[in-house]
């Protein structure tokens, strides 16, 4: 932990923030996209985890005017799927827009991202999905990446973590409905927490 926070000090000394650096850490959950986004997000499956490492690069300041700066992002993951199961990796790439929130001297975010999502095969939890419906799979599904975070440099006080965010993050793969390889259930939900910096 001290290293991650020793190289994000040293990326935000870089302090021209056009690039982004993300690590996260979450869990398979039970719900839907839409229960998780009312709230429902106590169900997890304690054996299936996924790390991340994604990286952007900032396409839109302040983007028309506005409060949103645009990133075009891509991730690698791994995720881990209890005993007896093979890891699985991904590659992500996406475009993502937030929402910059500044009250109180400091700031949150809202993002949302959209994309394309690979896997070296298919999550035991979209195959789960997918059985009880049944179902297709498919290593290739349509990706949503939605956060919430606050700038924890300005909370701190810590001048050298300005550019450093602490949040929240639902990775979510889907066939949007069986438009991506027929896939119209068989999609999953990785709730998350993540520290990011932009350098």
């Amino acid at each position: 932990m001290k290293v991650i926070l020793l190289l994000l000090i040293a990326f935000n000394l870089l302090a021209s923030s056009k690039y982004s650096l993300r690590l996260a850490q979450g869990k398979a959950s039970n719900y839907d996209l839409g229960e998780i986004l009312t709230g429902s997000i106590g169900k997890f499956k304690n054996e299936d985890k996924v790390y991340s490492l994604d990286a952007g690069y900032l396409l839109a300041e302040s983007f028309k005017g506005s409060s949103f700066d645009i990133y075009l992002r891509s991730g690698l993951s791994n995720f881990t799927q209890g005993a007896g199961k093979d890891n699985i990796y991904e590659m992500t790439i996406y475009l993502k827009a937030f929402w910059n929130i500044d009250f109180l001297d400091n700031r949150a975010r809202i993002g949302f991202g959209e994309g394309l999502s690979y896997t070296s095969g298919v999550l035991a939890v979209e195959r789960e999905d997918a059985v009880s419906y049944g179902d297709n799979n498919s290593h290739f599904l349509n990706y949503l990446d939605i956060s919430a975070d606050f700038n924890f440099g300005l909370l701190s006080g810590v001048k050298t973590l300005d550019q450093t965010y602490v949040g929240v993050l639902i990775k979510h793969r889907s066939g949007i409905f069986g438009l991506i390889n027929n896939v119209r259930h068989g999609g999953s939900n990785y709730l998350n927490v993540y520290v990011e910096t932009n350098f």
